[in-house]
Formats: structure tokens, C-alpha cells, sequence
């Protein structure tokens, strides 16, 4: 499969059935409200190394949660019962993107939180599209994630944590919130371990594309999250 140059001046993707097995779809462009807004929508999001052209992917399978999925295990339940974090939304995104930016990860010498990234996603916070959870524990923030919500679907980029299970106590307040709100899936993006102990699978991505379409039907959520 051939990979594609975007044109800096379109705004515009190839199908995303032309990705190379690996996922792969395309490089080049910007990430602009407008084109990250367009990727997303179907199904694609940059990854790539510092130094690096943007990099486009849409993998297959493709590892999502449904929020009714959602498992719980034993040993996070005492976390919730007895409080021993506080979450909450858009407080303080651009330190949450930083620690993700900073959280050591296993394979991985550097970050692709490049501070590119983290200007187009400002960006889509901004606007009321991107969101942070952050996790604090005694006024220090522990642990959070980021992604971004369109119509029902929120589409997960990262996570960090300085205090043990505080990514995944935000992970579960944030999945809770979002299927109250009537959210039916969240990407995941990549399968691990730890997404598919929390109970997200991997689904074939023809399917993964036919869900964002019906997607569309719904409206976008407006400004940031209390």
C-alpha cells in the first residue's frame, strides 16, 4: 500500500482502507483545528517521532471500550469507596498533556507529544473539543488523561500517573461520566494490557469506521467540562 503526501493547502484525507498494514495512512500536512478535526472524524490521528513528518494512522483492529464494558476490578473498588482521589475536567490541560509527555513508557526512549502536538491540541481545548481528566490526591495532581470528544464518541490519547492506580481511577470516573452523558464509545486506539484488563476489545476496523458514521448523526458537545 502506498503511503500519501497531504497537501498543505487541502484539507482532505484518503480513505482510510488505503492504510499499510501497520496502520500507516498517510504523512504531511498540518495539525490544524480543521485537519485534526477531519481525522478524527474518520477515524484517523497522528503519531509520530520529533524531527519526523506528521505521520496519519488508522489501525485494524481497532481497540475501543464500550462504556457498559467497562470492568472494575476488587482492588480499585476500596479507591472509590473511600475517596482517595479527586477528579476533575479541564482544570488544567496543558499540565496533564505535559505529564503525559514526561511519563517514562516501556520501549519507548523519547515522547510523540511533540510540542507541535501540544499547540494543535490546545487549540482543540480552546474550542470546547479537546478534555483532560486530572486525578489529584492532597492538591497534587497524581495521575490524568486526555482526549478528544465528538458527537457520542471520545477518542482517548494518553495517560499519566505519579501515584499508583491514579490513571486508571481517572479512567473509570471518566467512563462513568461519559456513558451517563449517553457517550457509546471510546477509541482506544492501541490494544494493551491494561486497556483490556479495564475491558476494552478490538473490533474490525470496517466496523470501527461505520460506528463514527453514524456518529455524525449526533451534535457536538460545546465548551469545556465543569
Amino acid at each position: 500500500m502506498p503511503v500519501f503526501w497531504l497537501d498543505p493547502e487541502h484539507i482532505i484525507f484518503p480513505d482510510p482502507i488505503h492504510s499499510t498494514p501497520d496502520g500507516l495512512l498517510a504523512a504531511g500536512g498540518d495539525l490544524s483545528r480543521e485537519r485534526l478535526l477531519l481525522a478524527y472524524r474518520n477515524g484517523i490521528f497522528p503519531w509520530y517521532a520529533p524531527g519526523d513528518p506528521i505521520l496519519w494512522w488508522c489501525p485494524d483492529p481497532r481497540c475501543v471500550l464500550f462504556p457498559k464494558d467497562l470492568k472494575v476490578s476488587k482492588s480499585m473498588r476500596p479507591y472509590f469507596n473511600q475517596r482517595k482521589f479527586e477528579v476533575t475536567y479541564d482544570r488544567c490541560f496543558s499540565e496533564v498533556m505535559q505529564a503525559c509527555a514526561q511519563q517514562p513508557r516501556n520501549g519507548q526512549a523519547g515522547t510523540w507529544i511533540t510540542r507541535e502536538m501540544m499547540k494543535g491540541y490546545t487549540r482543540l481545548h480552546e474550542v470546547g473539543y479537546a478534555h483532560s481528566v486530572e486525578v489529584w490526591k492532597e492538591k497534587e495532581l497524581v495521575g490524568g488523561l486526555y482526549g478528544i470528544a465528538i458527537g457520542k464518541v471520545f477518542f482517548g490519547e494518553s495517560m499519566f500517573a505519579t501515584a499508583s492506580n491514579a490513571s486508571k481511577f481517572g479512567f473509570i470516573s471518566l467512563v462513568h461520566r461519559l456513558e451517563a452523558q449517553g457517550f457509546t464509545l471510546i477509541d482506544c486506539q492501541q490494544e494493551t494490557g491494561h486497556l483490556l484488563s479495564l475491558g476494552a476489545t478490538t473490533i474490525p476496523r470496517p466496523e470501527f469506521l461505520q460506528a463514527l458514521r453514524a456518529n455524525d448523526a449526533h451534535p457536538d458537545g460545546e465548551g469545556k467540562w465543569g
